[in-house]
């Protein structure tokens, strides 16, 4: 079926798309995705997709609001094209923090992106690492959530550092991080750290576990403004670590995060492509690796209606 299969992108991140397209060895499809003037998206697809399987590839990614847009728009486009069946593929899915109520009067926005995906046309949506697992049941259409763990533990697999201890930068993390420590055959301990008020400060309150004379790999889901992760290396190496390493599925890397990290004692930051990493953000701790070839094999199951599950054996 792979012959039926198309694969668009927008503006976000078409690098990663492209990477895609070669892991599965077809060509990317053609579109046009531009701004007007007056800041209004216009898309037009430049080849046919009637009964095509389609996928569109676009991270939510800065700037946030313009690539949801590009993605809603394109999937409208694709769908009144009159394709077979749509994939919205989102690396990484913004606004994933506001998965909940958490105080009075504010939105549950993870939700309304979910409706707004579904009500443009989308089918089925592939995804890495949510912020929060419980956005899967937002969506009334089937989510495939891969993660990035795998592809994370085979490089520090490869690194074979020893007295490793994996740590959680808090506790909300803690399972992702256990997963990882598993896979690892490393200990693992937690951050226990309270956030104060909305203004992205975190205050980092106590490690539980020990850390002394060890190598220590931080894990989180995102970085985003990189102030935890800096809190935490502080406060690691205060409590005797020898060395802190970082890795992250989602490097959102806004505002002060290039200069605290390049600043910090933080040994390594390794991350994946759902966000593209260019720029004045390469910095040379910063270490991408690529998840083009398991978002291009989750899309050639999909499409072939083979097990997703089967691609994680072995590993």
């Amino acid at each position: 079926m792979l012959d039926e299969l198309k694969v668009f992108t927008g503006n976000a991140h078409p690098g990663l798309a492209q990477g895609i397209c070669d892991y599965l060895g077809i060509p990317l499809g053609k579109a046009k995705v531009t701004q007007f003037s007056n800041e209004n998206i216009f898309v037009r697809l430049l080849e046919h997709v009637r009964e095509r399987d389609v996928f569109v590839v676009q991270s939510i990614c800065s700037p946030v609001n313009t690539s949801l847009m590009e993605l809603l728009i394109m999937l409208d486009a694709v769908k009144r094209a009159s394709a077979g069946r749509v994939t919205a593929v989102i690396p990484y899915y913004a606004y994933g923090r506001t998965d909940k109520k958490d105080q009075p009067r504010v939105p549950i926005t993870a939700r309304l992106i979910a409706d707004l995906l579904t009500a443009a046309g989308a089918n089925r949506v592939l995804t890495i690492d949510l912020h929060a697992g419980q956005i899967q049941g937002f969506f009334s259409i089937p989510v495939d959530e891969l993660t990035a763990l795998y592809v994370l533990s085979r490089y520090f697999k490869e690194k074979d550092l020893q007295d490793l201890v994996v740590v959680a930068t808090d506790i909300g993390i803690s399972k992702r991080a256990r997963d990882l420590a598993e896979m690892l055959d490393a200990p693992l301990a937690i951050i226990e750290k309270r956030r104060v008020g909305d203004n992205d400060k975190a205050e980092t309150l106590n490690v539980i576990g020990d850390v002394k004379a060890r190598r220590v790999l931080l894990v989180d889901d995102e970085v985003d403004t990189a102030g935890s992760l800096v809190g935490a290396v502080r406060t690691l190496l205060k409590r005797g670590a020898v060395e802190v390493y970082s890795c992250c599925t989602h490097p959102v890397l806004s505002g002060p995060a290039i200069r605290r990290l390049a600043a910090s004692k933080v040994k390594e930051v390794v991350v994946t492509d759902t966000i593209p990493v260019t720029g004045r953000k390469k910095l040379d701790k910063i270490t991408v690796l690529s998840l083009a070839p398991a978002l291009g094999e989750a899309i050639r199951r999909i499409n072939t209606g083979q097990s997703m599950g089967e691609m994680f054996k072995g590993h």
